[in-house]
């Protein structure tokens, strides 16, 4: 018998539409494939701009969000209009599909404000901790001010309003315990392990070399705390400094800085050695990783990267590549062998580890085995989706 049959679920979140954000859309199938009824309350996006449709039995309502927050008046609209639209639609899913479960995937930690009416009605609140919010508000910013304390603040009521907590690893574990002050059996740790049966080594595309003997590749946003700066210096340094002119750059996804950065690489004299290909869909992810010879994370070593698990290295790693980033305790975590670490934010190391790994074919091999080994074996979302339903036995069962 399924664990959570007749048990009514509904996710919130903010920041990307569903079936996009890949974690929430694997938590949503693995909790419906366990008995549950799920719902999701998102944020229209490219390519998602229906308001309400059924996908594989989980209900999607979506709603309209003012252009992306950039700056503090920006971030106060967003979140407001957010926060208006989920209740409405928490409301009408009350009211139509019903819930027992209000499931907030942040940022912001702020859904625990659209939660507050309906545990009065008896529904529990679990918040999963996607991002520490703090810590991403002092990377864009680069300031402990009043907004960081209201962070801080906004964070603690999250966690004190949830029954329980889901952590993506152990660093987030922490955090819920000694600032949100959540008691160890009450946060679950559930890692963004990806799905091999999505991630799959496809042969590679030649032409996206250019006619180059090599390429390097990166997958993911491209914001202000990514550090494609990072990456567009090490290329230079390669290009330039090295005279290095066999290797071509693709860089997967979206985001605020992707015109900056493109304007950047021109003016590094680098540009023709780069494709910035936008958001795409799988197909074309799978192409390009697939080719990449190298896999990179320039993501800037702050507090916030530090201890976040990124998705892409995990994805990297399904597909058998060696990767390349900064010295930082998950990331280091998550790839262990599979992955060369470079001296924090040092542009110059991070190009010469890149160098290193494409003029060692065999060692590139062994690091990609390595890795792949570690995602099938361990890592996989088949293993996490277990912690995953761990916690809503402690939930419901306590």
């Amino acid at each position: 018998m399924k664990e959570l049959a007749g048990r009514k679920i509904l996710i919130i979140v903010e920041n990307l539409p569903s079936p996009f954000d890949r974690r929430v859309w694997q938590e949503a199938t693995a909790l419906r494939d366990n008995g549950a009824t799920v719902s999701i309350i998102c944020p229209v996006g490219k390519g998602y701009e229906k308001k309400f449709e059924m996908i594989d039995d989980i209900a999607i309502y979506r709603h309209s969000l003012p252009k992306e927050a950039d700056g503090a008046a920006g971030y106060l609209l967003e979140y407001t209009a957010a926060l208006f639209w989920e209740f409405v639609l928490a409301v009408k899913c009350l009211f139509t599909r019903g819930f027992d479960v209000i499931h907030a995937c942040n940022p912001p930690d702020l859904i625990f404000l659209v939660a507050l009416p309906f545990k009065l009605l008896g529904k529990k609140f679990v918040f999963d901790h996607h991002d520490i919010n703090p810590e991403l508000y002092e990377a864009k910013f680069g300031r402990k001010d009043f907004l960081y304390k209201m962070m801080l603040f906004f964070e603690r009521r999250t966690f004190k309003s949830a029954v329980i907590s889901i952590a993506t690893n152990e660093s987030y574990k922490r955090i819920a315990m000694e600032r949100g002050g959540k008691k160890e059996e009450k946060v679950f740790i559930v890692r963004s392990g990806p799905s091999l049966e999505r991630l799959k080594i496809v042969p590679p595309v030649e032409s996206l070399k250019k006619g180059r003997k090599y390429m390097v590749g990166y997958v993911g946003v491209i914001g202000k705390q990514e550090g494609l700066n990072y990456l567009i210096e090490a290329a230079q340094h390669i290009v330039v400094g090295r005279g290095r002119q066999d290797i071509h750059f693709i860089c997967v996804g979206g985001g605020t800085e992707l015109e900056n950065i493109k304007t950047l690489a021109r003016e590094k004299g680098v540009g023709e050695y780069f494709t910035f290909t936008g958001r795409v869909p799988d197909q074309q992810l799978l192409e390009a990783l697939n080719t990449a010879d190298v896999c990179v994370n320039p993501d800037e070593y702050n507090e916030m990267n530090r201890k976040s698990t990124m998705n892409k290295i995990m994805e990297y790693m399904a597909l058998a590549k060696p990767i390349v980033q900064f010295d930082m305790d998950e990331g280091k975590f998550s790839a262990q062998e599979a992955s060369l670490y470079a001296r924090p934010n040092d542009s110059k190391d991070l190009a010469e580890k890149i160098l290193e790994l494409l003029d060692d074919p065999e060692r590139r091999r062994k690091m990609g085995a390595f890795g792949y080994d570690r995602i099938k074996n361990k890592l996989e979302w088949k293993y996490e989706k277990v912690n995953l339903y761990k916690a809503y036995n402690k939930l419901f069962n306590g």
